[in-house]
């Protein structure tokens, strides 16, 4: 069936129309590149797999502009990544009730880290951590030791974590985002809600047998125009893993709103996975219900 349009969407990867953000997450990945392969700092690492990218340029109040697109496709709550500046205190003050915010924890910095993850979520409302194992500077594998307090630390707080796993689309080295690590983690750490994030390709399907083994562990198709969602991970969703299907789009780093939403209308997923994918497994992953 056709995606429903009243169901109140929930984004689990949006971000601010900010090109000062993006430009500043590029210089990071950045860093991780060696010799000739130094790519165009001020360009999207991953923009050689996209067509459309948005344009972002003009946008003059961020948070206005993306609470007004959140409207007008039907988005209700967008997770979100922390910021303390004039846009965070903005979304805390007046749209406190469309974000779950997220805070990004680098493992590198040991206990420091794990500090400031206290910090904000008590002091901030922090709702979430997310994780970019190919991303940081050294990479840091999904199963490493320097995750482990990140990870126990989430199960005290009763937070999910959303970590990338699969082939990166910047060009950095992929072993520490392999999808076979998670199955360590959920053995150590069973009560830890865990969603992957960017497709987890070309490992789908072990991440299917992953998902049917640990309860905790979910799939989110971030980064994916929905054309090209994995057909392992759809035939999962529409026979025993509605539950563990979680939607994410990736606007405004790579997927514009307007072509993730045209594009999930082609969706071949039974009329029981709609509600689940959209909005409610994200609902209780955030321990809304």
């Amino acid at each position: 069936m056709p995606m429903p349009r009243d169901i109140g969407v929930i984004d689990t990867m949006i971000g601010l129309p900010v090109k000062e953000y993006l430009t500043k997450a590029y210089k990071e990945i950045a860093r991780g590149y060696v010799g000739g392969n130094l790519p165009d700092v001020d360009k999207f690492p991953a923009g050689y797999m996209f067509k459309g990218v948005p344009d972002i340029e003009a946008v003059e109040d961020p948070v206005e502009h993306l609470v007004s697109e959140m409207d007008r496709v039907g988005i209700d709550i967008g997770a979100i990544g922390y910021r303390d500046d004039e846009h965070g205190a903005k979304i805390a003050d007046k749209y406190s009730d469309r974000f779950f915010r997220l805070t990004s924890v680098d493992p590198n910095r040991g206990m420091d880290g794990i500090r400031d993850l206290v910090t904000a979520v008590d002091e901030h409302g922090v709702r979430g951590v997310h994780i970019f194992p190919a991303g940081l500077l050294p990479q840091v594998p999904i199963n490493d030791k320097k995750m482990y307090p990140i990870y126990a630390k989430c199960v005290e707080l009763d937070i999910p974590i959303f970590l990338n796993a699969g082939v990166p689309g910047p060009r950095v080295p992929m072993e520490c985002q392999y999808v076979g690590h998670f199955d360590e983690v959920c053995w150590f750490f069973p009560e830890l809600r865990i969603v992957a994030r960017h497709g987890c390709e070309p490992w789908e399907e072990l991440m299917v047998k992953l998902m049917i083994k640990w309860p905790n562990l979910h799939y989110s198709p971030s980064a994916f125009a929905p054309k090209h969602y994995p057909q392992a991970i759809l035939d999962y969703a529409n026979t025993r893993g509605a539950d563990k299907f979680v939607f994410a789009g990736y606007y405004p780093a790579g997927l514009s709103l307007d072509r993730t939403f045209d594009e999930l209308d082609e969706l071949d997923l039974n009329d029981d996975v709609w509600p689940k994918f959209l909005r409610e497994n994200a609902l209780r992953i955030f321990g809304e219900s």
